[in-house]
């Protein structure tokens, strides 16, 4: 229950050594002295709190924030000493704003522990007490031996123990831990690959024991002790016997594994980064604002506690005859009176800083972030999801977004890929139909026909459909329908072939040799089979030679049906080409070259065939290369390159990765918004760089700069000046970096300062074979730099997810690979295209508003404890609230179509000290002028006593101070309403309600306020006073003067700025006016000519229809009276110029 108790809490005990034994079924020994080690269960937690710890972690991280924090200690010097308000003053808005915060956040992180219920909640099979029982995924167990079926993910961290195939492999994809899409193979212990079944696995005997959980996706250290017939047998395990939690399961029926790694222990959620409360620019440029408030509020405090003393020096004023002192009172401590003193001031102050404004962030926050939700331009169609909204506190940062930080496999492309083109003995041919034919060519071969192809074509398809480490699943389905090459048949029916390859490129060239009718049967390890055009051929598998990254190929050795032996090779045109001595070499190279800039992924293919003699050599030096003990790898290499020349080309192809929709116009649009684009992919060097190409991400024309392969720190650092001084000398050229994952560390180790200077000096960076949390690391690198650039991260997968929580703003695209990247994200959108709108719209809107709403408040922001509660909760918030929601610089359409628009908000640029000591001076300025304005306005007729008491001409009393200060309190409450209507540019029917309607609802409240005797009251100092100000005409003039006095010079501003000084933004609206101005005269034209030409006809209209010309409705002309009508129409329009010229109009009036 403590531990539990300590879980629930965030507390999770440590672990008590380095290595943990794991005994497989939980079948522990049965001697006295064991003690089972403690292990995490299987919840995987996203959330932030708990029903236990969201009371006082809330409110932690509330009073975190300076405000509420000020506030807090105002509402308790209210309580412990006699102030001029009552603590309700303070206490009440405090309150609100605290549960109005904490009742959002709750439900945000309710959703959160609403996906992660459906996670933890899922189900699965685990072998207990001789069965198999379903269990839900959060009750799996460290030991459990787990079944897990064909095409799910694994639920936790296992070993695998057993798989449906007599040799314990099995195929999983981990796309959504590393972006990889390819098959991985994994291997069982061969004393466990025979247990196949469940009575098998229960009599199982063994015990695991490994390294203690790390985040290293690769790394893993482990035996295992198999226990048969009284003989222990230990095997080692490593990488290739681990079965990751978010990976799935591939061309493999089922597999048995032994959890070893649970939960939060697991390697996937070890690559999380720990949740932070994440706080936008404009919350910071808050709390700096506030600092500076609290320290103007002290010192009026000082300052005015400094001055009543002064004031009270002299006696009659010490003891005026209103507030006469007691005995205790004239005792008490001087030093005491001062503390007293300068406390009741601070609390009359206090309202300087309005607690309100919080309030009302908070619900323009949560209010605002459903417009995300409700945009049908965020909504896909075809999977049915719409934007979502994670955290609403970041909505105005989607406006200052300096780096995108993106995924590639699921985020950029659809990792879907498909064959367009090939080069076959320098002719370009096309697929049409599923046939191959020569561009230029027109498919006209009868449907269902044989095409004839000729030697160089077959041999090339051939070369293709052997080339490779493609695995096939088959899937027996009923009936025998379908496309005949993807189907084999059995005994027992019909079975349909599934590819599944170690690279979505060979995946796509294989197939397109099955529709072209060379059809890959199978490879069982010795043998590789194919049927040509339903011919079936077999040729052994001598020897595979594996692709690496610096040789960028591939190839195999095979013998043929008729006993030749013959190499075939495919790789990067760089990689092949220079190797070649037969051929079309030129014209291939052409060919190539045209299929990458139309984006396509090229890969080139040759052949080499070897005499016997030849063949002994390669065997032999292959043989010793792969058995040798020292410098293997070296070796190898030397034997490869021996093998792979003198190579007859047989062709190139052309494969496109299949983007997503909209993502070349999207890069451009955010590179043209000022914002840097960096793609962060686990993917290959080749496959990272061909995608960039293809998206916009690296543009042709761009010189590409690469940090790749570096072994040591120093190797590192040359590389890293010698780019550095590239990128100097060329000042015209735009440089793109790619950076793979090994030199990334070495940079980060110790070159830091020198890779950013590198880097900052890009249009565009790619970095490759990332693991997740080096993504992490490079985005906290960005965000600590000296500029403290805004970032965002958006990805789609488990491996996204560190860099997603490390970001400023987190976006996870719901895409192929799992939810995770989704539950951890503060956004999630379908598609990356989407990601435009959201941050040039939405974010521009966002920005401005809360931009707009902060120094709003700090200006407008005394009296009577109601009115004080009142001005800024009811008065005044209603009409920035709602501008808040609804504010519109410019049209949507228009912010989407000139990306440039969002650079004029970046920076913070709405929220800097000069726009903030601008707002403040105004604000000093106006209540200067409502105060000294009300006072010598009101002179004239009213005279202002010793005491503060004012009286008529008439020597009639009108309350004191109640009365000149509800003046000031009524001029400020329609200045600052009306200074919000002059900010207003979008006009909606609620905005005209709440800015009318709360000027109208002050006038009500003060009427009925004062103007009753309300009994629950104690005092009622306003009685009668807004009836009696009203009742003065001075009072209305005052009024009018010191407000057209405030806003004059506003007015006067925005049109000399927006004349002689505009922005960009200010230069669309003026043209988004002229457009729509136009817009409305030609409608307005086109509507006063038909009401002409009608009142024309009406006076002489056609004898057969006079009748119908006395209804408007009835003079729209059908089909067979448009011939009588036209040329009266044409007359009236003669008639109209004509009048218009002799009346003296301008011919354009009448069109």
């Amino acid at each position: 229950m403590l531990r539990w108790i300590r879980q629930q809490l965030g507390f999770d005990p440590p672990h008590q050594s380095d290595t943990r034994t794991v005994y497989i079924a939980n079948r522990f020994p049965q001697h006295g002295h064991y003690v089972p080690q403690r292990f995490a269960d299987n919840r995987i937690i996203s959330s932030k709190y708990t029903i236990w710890n969201f009371v006082p972690k809330n409110l932690f991280e509330q009073f975190r924030r300076i405000a509420n924090f000020y506030f807090l200690i105002i509402f308790l010097v209210q309580l412990m000493i006699d102030t001029p308000t009552s603590p309700v003053t303070s206490g009440l808005p405090l309150f609100f704003v605290i549960t109005v915060t904490a009742i959002k956040q709750g439900y945000e992180d309710w959703l959160r522990h609403k996906a992660d219920n459906e996670v933890n909640g899922a189900p699965v099979f685990v072998v207990r007490s001789g069965s198999l029982v379903q269990t839900r995924s959060k009750n799996i167990r460290v030991g459990d031996i787990v079944r897990v079926a064909k095409d799910e993910t694994f639920p936790a961290d296992l070993v695998l123990l057993s798989s449906d195939r007599a040799e314990g492999t099995c195929h999983i994809t981990t796309a959504s831990l590393d972006g990889e899409t390819n098959l991985k193979t994994h291997f069982a212990v061969p004393e466990t690959a025979v247990s196949q079944s469940v009575s098998r696995l229960e009599a199982l005997q063994a015990v695991v024991e490994c390294q203690q959980p790390e985040a290293d996706l690769y790394r893993f250290v482990g035996r295992i002790t198999v226990t048969q017939q009284g003989e222990e047998i230990v095997r080692p395990l490593g990488p290739e016997n681990l079965l990751l939690r978010g990976a799935r399961l591939k061309n493999t029926k089922e597999i048995f594994g032994v959890a070893v790694y649970t939960g939060m222990e697991s390697k996937m959620a070890l690559n999380y980064k720990c949740k932070s409360q994440k706080r936008s620019a404009v919350e910071k440029s808050m709390n700096t604002f506030l600092i500076i408030y609290l320290g103007i509020l002290l010192f009026e405090a000082i300052l005015s506690t400094i001055l009543k003393y002064a004031w009270q020096a002299e006696d009659r004023w010490n003891e005026p005859f209103y507030n006469q002192k007691t005995e205790q009172e004239r005792n008490s401590s001087q030093i005491l009176k001062f503390i007293s003193d300068f406390l009741a001031f601070l609390v009359l102050y206090n309202f300087i800083i309005p607690i309100s404004l919080y309030v009302t962030v908070e619900m323009q926050k949560f209010l605002g972030s459903f417009f995300i939700g409700w945009d049908l331009d965020l909504y896909h169609e075809e999977s049915d999801q719409k934007a979502q909204v994670n955290t609403s506190d970041l909505n105005e940062e989607l406006g200052q977004v300096e780096y995108v930080f993106t995924d590639k496999t699921g985020t950029l492309t659809e990792n879907e890929m498909q064959f367009r083109e090939c080069s076959i003995n320098g002719i370009k041919y096309q697929e049409i139909n599923g046939k191959l034919v020569p561009e230029g060519v027109m498919d006209d071969l009868p449907d269902g026909s044989i095409p004839c192809l000729i030697r160089e074509e077959e041999l090339f398809l051939k070369a293709v459909s052997l080339c490779h480490t493609v695995q096939i699943s088959y899937d027996q389905i009923d009936g025998g329908f379908g496309d005949p090459f993807s189907l084999s048949h059995t005994g027992n029916g019909f079975t349909q072939m599934e590819y599944f390859a170690s690279s979505p490129d060979e995946k796509a060239l294989v197939e397109a040799t099955k529709r072209m009718g060379v059809t890959f049967i199978g490879n069982n390890g010795e043998h590789m089979e194919i049927k040509t055009f339903g011919k079936s051929e077999r040729y052994k598998l001598l020897h595979v030679l594996e692709f690496d990254a610096d040789r960028r190929r591939m190839s195999v050795i095979l013998e043929t049906p008729s006993g030749e032996k013959v190499l075939f090779t495919k790789g990067a045109e760089s990689a092949i080409l220079p190797y070649t001595k037969s051929g079309e070499l030129e014209k291939t190279r052409v060919h190539v070259d045209e299929f990458a800039l139309k984006g396509l992924r090229t890969l080139v293919v040759a052949c080499r065939h070897f005499s016997a003699e030849e063949y002994r050599e390669v065997d032999r030096r292959l043989h010793e290369a792969r058995t040798a003990l020292q410098q293997r790898e070296e070796r190898l290499a030397d034997v490869f390159s021996f093998i792979e020349q003198d190579l007859e080309l047989l062709g190139a192809t052309g494969v496109e990765d299949k983007l997503q929709d909209k993502v070349q116009e999207t890069i451009e649009a955010l590179r043209l918004a000022g914002i840097k684009v960096w793609v962060l992919t686990g993917d290959k060097h080749e496959t990272a760089v061909s995608v960039s190409l293809s998206c916009g991400h690296f543009h042709r024309t761009m010189n590409i700069l690469e940090l790749v392969q570096q072994k040591s720190d120093n190797e590192c650092a040359e590389q890293l000046r010698r780019l550095a001084r590239r990128i100097k000398e060329d000042h015209v050229i735009q440089h793109g970096l790619v950076v793979d994952g090994a030199s990334l560390s070495l940079a980060l180790r110790e070159h830091e300062k020198l890779f950013m200077e590198v880097c900052k000096n890009c249009s565009a960076v790619l970095c490759c074979r990332m693991a997740p949390l080096q993504k992490a690391k490079v985005v906290r690198l960005l965000k600590t730099s000296p500029e403290k650039p805004i970032t965002l991260a958006i990805g789609d997968g488990a491996n996204d997810v560190s860099m997603i929580q490390e970001a400023h703003v987190g976006i996870g695209i719901m895409g192929k690979e799992g939810r995770q990247a989704v539950r951890n994200s503060d956004y999630a959108i379908a598609r990356f295209k989407f990601l435009a709108k959201l941050l040039l719209v939405h974010g521009h809107f966002y920005y401005i508003r809360i931009a707009t709403l902060v120094q709003y408040f700090f200006y407008k922001t005394l009296y009577d404890g109601v009115y004080l509660t009142l001005y800024n909760i009811c008065f005044t918030s209603l009409p920035i609230l709602v501008y808040s929601l609804f504010e519109q610089l410019v049209h949507p359409h228009v912010l989407q179509s000139k990306p440039a628009l969002y650079r004029d908000i970046s920076k913070n640029g709405m929220l800097s000290f000069k726009t903030f000591i601008y707002w403040t001076l105004l604000g000093f300025c106006h209540a200067f002028v409502f105060f000294f304005g009300s006072y010598i306005l009101m002179g004239e007729d009213t005279t202002l006593m010793g005491n503060g008491q004012i009286l008529r001409a008439n020597r009639q009393l009108m309350f004191g101070n109640w009365t000149f200060g509800t003046l000031v309190f009524t001029v400020m409450v329609i200045t600052v309403t009306l200074k919000l209507a002059l900010e207003t540019h979008f006009w909606t029917w609620m905005n005209h309600f709440v800015t009318w309607g709360s000027i109208a609802f002050y006038f009500i409240f003060s009427l009925f306020y004062g103007g009753i005797i309300w009994p629950f009251l104690h005092t009622q100092d306003m009685y009668f006073v807004f009836v009696q100000l009203l009742s003065s005409g001075s009072a209305w003039f005052a009024i009018i003067i010191i407000v057209t006095g405030c806003l004059f010079p506003d007015v006067l501003k925005k049109v000399l700025y927006r004349h002689l000084q505009p922005t960009n933004t200010q230069k669309s609206q003026m043209e988004e006016d002229k457009v729509s101005v136009s817009s409305e005269y030609d409608s307005a034209q086109s509507r006063n000519r038909g009401e002409d030409n009608w009142h024309l006809l009406a006076a002489s209209p056609p004898p057969a229809l006079g009748a119908a010309l006395s209804s408007p409705s009835l003079l729209r002309p059908s089909r067979a009276q448009s011939a009588v009508w036209t040329p009266c129409a044409a007359s009236g329009r003669r008639a109209r110029r004509g009048r218009a010229s002799v009346s003296g109009w301008p011919g354009w009036w009448s069109g």
